[in-house]
């Protein structure tokens, strides 16, 4: 017995690994960290399509591949076809017909001769005329019953998509078939609307005329679903032809339909779909721009496809109040663009699923919101890109993921104490065990055998860093590179730095204390107001909380104040900034003199009233002024805080 390996094609390899759904959250780290909110950042990323993952394509490429799909069904061809296909015929016909009559002299042949040249000029109608000529050419009758069943086989196909098949060679037993089918089809749609339809029925409907189905669906509704995009394409297509061509069109329909016994049975099922589904576009026109004429049955189903790609080019585009993956119907990127696209969009939906089930993710009241774990994440991606800007060989200056929380070892070890945060000295802890326990060949520990390598001391800090979240920085530009920088911080501190407290403000007409989980999502203030004086009160409490740990104040700005806070808790704006004003925020600065902390101001605008209130602030306080661009803002705080902290 021989084996023959190869590439897995029935859908995603079952061998692939995972999808490490940590770098989707670092590409919309990318966004969000620019300013965007998590759901558009979000439905970027599906746009774009999985990072890592060159052969998963975005929503965005196969949005590209439906509107090439639109492109070439409108230049496949012409839907007058079937009327330009009858009328040859129906030529035909009658010219073998008049070349038998011509050698003829009798009275009988002229006037068939007569007949024929007063015929309409409508194909319809002429073919009314003739349904009860006795053809005198046997190739005549031959060709015009090849007309009526080439118009059967059309109009039957357009509505059922396997009659074509089923009819190819049509006899009245086949005719009766047919209409039986769609008798017991409008009873089973009768006895569904009166609430008396079981699955049952289905599979003995289906078990009888499965072969007319090629669709093979699997319950009434997708039959009705399969049923009424071709009866609403049959509709778009009279829609799209001339008023004459719909006239005539529809009068061979009709006639077909009639001749066949099915005028009825059609009648009772058309009714019935457009209950079900008046949602289609039953009526709309569709411009198709080829030269090549179709037939109905291949011109309805091209409509019908039109109309599919219609409604997955809108869920692609994802652009709409409300929009989301679920809205993208599965059997139609099958039926579109084949199983290549199903999986692709089911790799697409994971990225959703595995970012809230990882607890990436959260939705409330409707919204999409990052986790703690998420702004972890995003704050470590952050500091990396700060580290990664600052100069080499720097000490200090470069992440030193060796370096403990708890200061630099001393060598010396001391007894465990319960509280203690001091690494395990685990070689004495265990020596102790064998000491007490002798040489038994089995170490078992108690508390008692424990102890501690003892490290540095290392200083405490209150840290602040205080945002400015007015109108302004949008404008200019630089609030994406401020919560970045907050970001950053907070990661830098909370890895590196964990005995330190830190808080972080933003303010603009009030000042507010922003929490680690709310920073990433943070968007700007649409207000004015540049209210420093409210953020330094809410920094001095902080400080006042902490007055055994070292202070640092940092302040990241693009404006002088222009807002204070007045005795009864409300805001006072005015621009240019009043002496008030400026007198209560310097102020505050004298206190933060008072309490040795040092605030080191960062300007993010050239602005000469700005200038003028910073050098203040330098002048009462000693603390720095710096002047970075937003791309390098980030890297100006961290290097400070991290000076800093060594100075201490």
């Amino acid at each position: 017995m021989s084996y023959r390996y190869g590439e897995y094609r029935d859908g995603p390899d079952p061998l692939a690994p995972p999808y490490d759904v940590r770098s989707a959250l670092d590409r919309m780290g990318d966004a969000i960290l620019s300013g965007s909110n998590p759901g558009h950042a979000l439905r970027d990323l599906l746009k774009e399509g999985l990072p890592g993952a060159p052969d998963r394509r975005g929503l965005d490429e196969l949005l590209r591949e439906v509107r090439r799909r639109r492109r070439e069904l409108r230049e496949r061809g012409r839907l007058d076809g079937t009327l330009e296909r009858a009328r040859a015929l129906l030529d035909k016909a009658i010219g073998q017909e008049r070349a038998e009559l011509f050698p003829d002299p009798s009275d009988d042949a002229r006037m068939r001769e007569a007949e024929l040249a007063a015929l309409p000029d409508d194909t319809a109608s002429a073919i009314r005329e003739l349904s009860d000529y006795r053809w005198r050419s046997a190739a005549a009758r031959q060709t015009f019953e090849e007309l009526r069943d080439l118009l059967r086989r059309e109009v039957l196909d357009s509505q059922f998509r396997g009659m074509r098949q089923a009819l190819a060679n049509p006899d009245p037993a086949a005719m009766e078939r047919v209409g039986q089918m769609m008798s017991d089809l409008n009873d089973m749609l009768d006895r569904d609307a009166r609430g008396e339809h079981t699955q049952a029925d289905f599979e003995e409907f289906m078990s009888k005329y499965g072969d007319m189905f090629p669709e093979s669906p699997r319950n009434l509704e997708e039959l009705v679903d399969t049923l009424a995009r071709r009866a609403a394409a049959t509709q778009r297509l009279l829609a799209s032809l001339t008023p004459a061509q719909r006239e005539e069109l529809n009068q061979l329909i009709d006639q077909t339909l009639e001749q066949a016994g099915l005028a009825e049975q059609m009648r009772r099922l058309g009714e019935s779909l457009y209950a079900r589904r008046p949602d289609l576009a039953w009526n709309t026109p569709e411009r198709m721009s080829g030269d090549e004429p179709m037939g109905m049955s291949d011109a309805v189903s091209a409509l019908d496809e039109l109309a599919d790609l219609t409604q997955l080019e809108a869920a692609l585009r994802q652009d709409y109040p409300g929009a989301s993956m679920d809205d993208i119907d599965e059997a139609a990127i099958r039926r579109a663009l084949g199983r290549a696209a199903v999986d692709d969009l089911e790799a697409l939906k994971q990225i959703e699923r595995e970012l809230e089930r990882q607890g990436y993710l959260r939705r409330q009241r409707g919204k999409l919101e990052l986790t703690p774990k998420a702004v972890r994440r995003l704050g470590e991606t952050a500091l990396r890109r700060v580290f990664s800007s600052l100069e080499a060989g720097r000490r200090g200056d470069h992440d030193q993921t060796d370096a403990g929380s708890a200061g630099e070892l001393t060598g010396s070890a001391r007894p465990w104490r319960f509280g203690d945060e001091q690494p395990i000295d685990v070689v004495r802890t265990v020596v102790n065990g064998v000491r007490r326990g002798g040489s038994t060949g089995t170490v078992r520990l108690s508390v008692d055998d424990f102890e501690v390598a003892e490290t540095e001391r290392r200083t405490a800090a209150a840290v602040c860093l205080l945002v400015d979240l007015s109108y302004s920085m949008a404008l200019r530009g630089t609030w994406a590179a401020a919560k970045q920088t907050a970001l950053a911080l907070q990661a830098l501190v909370a890895a590196k730095f964990p005995q330190d407290a830190v808080q972080i403000i933003g303010f603009s007409n009030y000042a507010r204390v922003l929490q680690p989980d709310e920073l990433a999502g943070l968007e700007w203030d649409m207000v004015q107001g540049t209210n420093l004086h409210h953020a330094l009160l809410i920094a001095g409490r902080h400080l006042d909380r902490h007055p055994d740990f070292e202070p640092v104040v940092l302040v990241v700005t693009d404006g002088e104040p222009t807002a204070h806070l007045r005795r009864n808790g409300s805001a006072a704006f005015e621009w240019p900034p009043t002496q008030e004003t400026l007198e209560l925020t310097l102020a505050e600065v004298d206190k933060m003199t008072r309490r040795r902390a040092t605030l080191n101001v960062f300007m993010l605008a050239d602005d000469e009233r700005l200038k003028e209130f910073v050098n203040e602030v330098g002048r009462r306080n000693g603390g720095r002024v710096f002047s970075p661009g937003a791309d390098r803002l980030g890297e100006y705080v961290v290097s400070d805080f991290l000076r800093a902290r060594r100075s201490r």
